[in-house]
């Protein structure tokens, strides 16, 4: 009997009950009060229980009534969303948006976006991944993320296509205790290639061969922005970082800004672009975040 149960039959007890009375909640349906009557009671029969209390003037809900309503509100509030997902996938919205994010975009900004996403977007799950160099890009040729955030890895592989987003700030820095942070001026590239600069490694072959900012023969290479910011404040070594990451640092004494040869003051602009298959575009909803990610980073 309750593989019987119906959607129709569900609606009309919510209604019921959200109404107070079958008068009302046919008027709220638009249908006869009979009609109404008799789905509850049908439904009544099917549980085998007694939804509402009858005896009064207005029925009430019993106390099986009130413990089912909210299953019934929860079965009804999942068939709607599936519906609604369906009805976007026939539309060619995706069934989730897998994004993978270069380790120096601000996180701030992808969670100001991710809020308005939640609101435009509903019913579609956002998974992010965050990587550097060719682990921005490797997910997007391997077709496991819909889009990346790339800023790291300079060079595009074949078949992707990028669109600018504003880029983000990096400083040379070293701890404040560091023989680098002494030097007064401009220090020079044979000063620096003295001491073990920290760099971040790629966890793909997508940059092997082929070196990005390293300014020292003496490396320390750490696949994590975490990891190379603690061994930058315990004066592991000196390295570059985004400056919204280390700023905090930096105004507390923790870490030094250094003056490089050849590097502007106020550091260095990392383009950063929103990259994805020129044989796989954006859906709506990828489309919605990479245009909300210009307006949040800055970028038009």
């Amino acid at each position: 009997m309750l593989d019987g149960l119906s959607l129709d039959q569900l609606r009309t007890f919510i209604a019921a009950a959200n109404e107070g009375s079958f008068s009302a909640a046919a008027r709220k349906l638009g249908r006869a009060q009979s009609a109404v009557s008799e789905l509850v009671r049908s439904l009544e029969i099917q549980l085998g229980v007694d939804l509402f209390d009858r005896s009064g003037r207005y029925p009430q809900l019993t106390a099986s009534g009130n413990m089912l309503l909210a299953t019934a509100r929860e079965v009804i509030a999942k068939v709607d969303a599936f519906k609604s997902q369906a009805k976007g996938m026939a539309a060619g919205l995706e069934p989730e948006l897998s994004v993978v994010i270069d380790v120096f975009f601000p996180i701030h900004v992808i969670a100001e976006a991710a809020k308005d996403f939640r609101q435009q977007f509903p019913d579609v799950p956002l998974r992010l991944f965050v990587e550097a160099l060719g682990g921005t890009v490797q997910p997007v040729l391997d077709q496991r993320a819909n889009f990346g955030i790339v800023g790291s890895l300079p060079a595009m592989p074949p078949g992707v296509v990028t669109e600018p987003l504003a880029g983000v700030m990096f400083l040379v820095v070293a701890a404040a205790d560091h023989p680098l942070a002494a030097i007064e001026g401009t220090i020079s590239r044979a000063e620096l290639a003295k001491h073990v600069q920290l760099v971040l490694t790629d966890r793909t072959d997508l940059s092997k061969g082929r070196e990005f900012g390293v300014m020292s023969p003496q490396t320390w290479r750490l696949a994590d922005l975490f990891a190379k910011h603690t061994f930058l404040i315990n004066g592991l070594g000196w390295g570059g970082m985004p400056s919204h990451a280390v700023r905090t640092d930096i105004e507390a004494g923790r870490l030094v800004e250094l003056t490089v040869e050849d590097i502007p003051a106020g550091g260095l602009r990392l383009p950063m672009s929103a990259a994805y298959r020129s044989d796989g575009p954006p859906g709506p909803a990828g489309r919605w975040l990479i245009e909300r990610l210009k307006i949040c980073s800055g970028a038009r």
